[in-house]
């Protein structure tokens, strides 16, 4: 019964999984636990914080299967744990915005650098993440993955299940953006 299963296509086994079939749940999470981790860990930098977020979403995928409407669970899958890892991200940074308060006070400077250095690299980083943002999303996306993950474009294009050609266009695009966002921005 098994191996009847994992020659079914993805779209087939989602219409088992709405017909409350588990079997076609696990072939699911079989099939694409390991890849969602692995993408989900760029994210959230902590293979086993990525490896909690994806249980909960296919936890979420078992409770909702009644009121999905997919058309490519592939595509499915990996919005929903970019989206479970961005959120997961974001109640970090909050957690952490209400720590740095108190920690500001703990913190010891860098010997090298003198206090004036010290608040210029501050400033120039949270400009840095600023002009970011500003990107489309895909383009910030791809990036992000290029330059702090250090990821290959080939790596790139199999996560995001897009060409090379694409990821190279993006990045092209939003490499062109960033310089036109630092020419542009006011100086104070």
């Amino acid at each position: 019964m098994r191996d009847v299963y994992l020659s079914k296509s993805d779209e087939d086994l989602m219409s088992l999984l709405m017909n409350e079939d588990r079997l076609a749940l696990e072939i699911l999470f079989h099939r694409y636990y390991a890849p969602l981790c692995k993408f989900s860990s760029i994210y959230v930098k902590d293979y086993n914080k990525a490896e909690e977020l994806i249980a909960d979403l296919f936890m979420r995928l078992w409770d909702k299967r009644n009121h999905l409407e997919v058309k490519s669970v592939k595509n499915y899958l990996f919005t929903s744990a970019k989206n479970l890892s961005f959120n997961a991200i974001q109640r970090a940074k909050l957690t952490l915005l209400s720590l740095n308060d108190h920690q500001n006070t703990l913190e010891y400077p860098d010997s090298h650098l003198n206090p004036q250095e010290l608040l210029t690299s501050r400033e120039s980083y949270t400009e840095i993440i600023a002009l970011i943002d500003l990107l489309p999303s895909r383009q910030r996306e791809v990036l992000l993955m290029s330059r702090i993950d250090l990821l290959g474009k080939d790596t790139i294009a199999d996560l995001l299940g897009i060409s090379v050609r694409t990821v190279e266009t993006l990045l092209y695009q939003a490499l062109r953006n960033f310089r036109s966002y630092t020419t542009n921005r006011p100086t104070i």
